[in-house]
């Protein structure tokens, strides 16, 4: 079995880039908001925390051991 070791700080912000990717797609999918403003700002959040999470991940998965 691999492990990985992160920090505090870490895990923190892969929690709150999975966070920002989650409120965005529950943006996307609720309907509170008109559908220009839902959109908007749905697909701002989903990116950003898609695009986020992209460099965190490699940085955990080059730390396998």
């Amino acid at each position: 079995m691999k492990k990985t070791e992160l920090t505090l700080p870490e895990i923190a912000l892969i929690a709150g880039t999975r966070g920002v990717l989650g409120a965005g797609l529950a943006l996307l999918l609720a309907d509170r908001l008109t559908d220009d403003q839902r959109k908007a700002v749905g697909w701002a959040l989903f990116l950003i925390g898609a695009i986020t999470t992209i460099p965190l991940a490699l940085g955990v998965f080059g730390k396998r051991q």
